[in-house]
């Protein structure tokens, strides 16, 4: 058991052996959800809250892509009673891509702004051998924040007790990691851990990210360096957000309620749904 964890560590990026996420590693087998038509499928449960409580486990759910699901994976949603699911993408991409889903879920897609976002994205990063600055204005970006995410937070505040949630986009990475981080924040947990969370996805998309990476450079000629930042979930990233979100409303609180509808009553209902 230690020599197998061991060799897991071993293929780790320096940047991830870091305690909070080192235990994103190590409790990965309880956390991931193990399905063949989708990566970073996981479980949100168990992240401890600054007032001494615990996200509930089998409840809420993050991924990327959905469209590949197979009817094995739909079993297994259905035993999770995953009846939400939260499409995060653009009009196009869903279209493309359809989500694979069980008959009677409530689906719902929130695409604003991201139609808009990935043509300039596009047409960036065939330009630019800065990634990182071109993911840092992406992600500093607040425009079209409260259409996506204002929908999200409705459907988890009429969640029925005897179903779960799956947000996704299509890396699970960006718009469902700014999701998770906002939804995480609004129950109660401290931001390290949030943080954490966001940066679980190198792991968990490890052998995704790693031919995503070759078919950019290969495919579509792009810089290494643009490759590698889009590809990676980089807490600066999350940082950009959360820091363009307080300069523009003061807290991240003021956001929460001013934007996203989560007043003390929403956010204490917020709280009583999803923390044990």
């Amino acid at each position: 058991m230690h020599m197998y964890r061991f060799s897991i560590l071993c293929l780790l990026p320096p940047l991830l052996l870091t305690h909070p996420v080192l235990s994103q590693v190590t409790d990965s087998t309880i956390r991931k959800v193990y399905v063949q038509g989708a990566v970073n499928f996981r479980d949100l449960g168990g992240y401890a809250t600054t007032d001494g409580h615990h996200v509930k486990w089998h409840v809420l759910y993050r991924s990327a892509d959905i469209s590949k699901l197979t009817a094995a994976d739909l079993d297994t949603l259905r035993a999770r009673h995953i009846f939400y699911d939260v499409d995060l993408r653009g009009t196009m991409e869903s279209a493309k891509a359809p989500d694979k889903i069980n008959p009677g879920t409530d689906y719902i897609l929130c695409p604003a702004g991201s139609d808009s976002s990935n043509a300039r994205m596009m047409q960036t990063m065939s330009m630019t051998r800065d990634g990182d600055s071109m993911m840092l204005a992406w992600y500093t970006n607040t425009a079209y924040l409260t259409a996506r995410y204002q929908p999200f937070f409705q459907k988890l505040l009429i969640l029925p007790n005897s179903d779960a949630l799956l947000f996704h986009c299509t890396a699970g990475k960006d718009r469902t990691g700014i999701g998770a981080a906002l939804l995480l924040y609004a129950l109660g947990v401290p931001y390290e851990t949030i943080k954490a969370d966001y940066a679980a996805t190198n792991y968990y998309r490890a052998q995704d990210n790693g031919r995503s990476l070759q078919l950019m450079v290969a495919q579509y000629h792009l810089n290494e360096g643009v490759a590698r930042a889009m590809n990676s979930a980089n807490g600066q990233y999350l940082d950009a957000t959360f820091d363009a979100l307080r300069k523009q409303y003061g807290s991240i609180d003021n956001y929460l309620q001013q934007q996203l509808g989560l007043d003390q009553p929403h956010l204490a209902l917020l709280r009583q749904k999803f923390l044990e």
